[in-house]
């Protein structure tokens, strides 16, 4: 029998500094997140616009965060931001070495 994982929900965020938002869950846990190290490639890289990146809202039926250029990020990596952070700005750095 596997233990199925949690499935997390956000449920409010603050916008705290430039790229960076304080995320609060259902679970009464919360991640201050910078997302500038992961804003690249072909779905984030617009997101360095602060004009978008400060478009974000909670998406009512999947409760994650959300931009209107459809960037979007799964609620149990941000939850877990921590570990997921390294890999993501790694993945970010090669989508920037990578030609279009």
């Amino acid at each position: 029998m596997t233990t199925p994982h949690p499935i997390h929900r956000v449920r409010s965020f603050e916008i705290v500094a430039p790229y960076t938002l304080r995320v609060q869950f259902d679970d009464h846990t919360e991640q201050t997140i910078n997302f500038e190290p992961t804003l690249a490639g072909e779905l984030y890289r617009p997101l360095r616009d602060l004009s978008l990146f400060n478009q974000v809202r909670i998406d009512p039926e999947v409760k994650t965060l959300v931009w209107p250029n459809g960037a979007d990020f799964d609620p149990a990596t941000l939850h877990d931001w921590p570990a997921f952070a390294p890999a993501l700005a790694a993945r970010a750095r090669q989508w920037e070495l990578t030609p279009a």
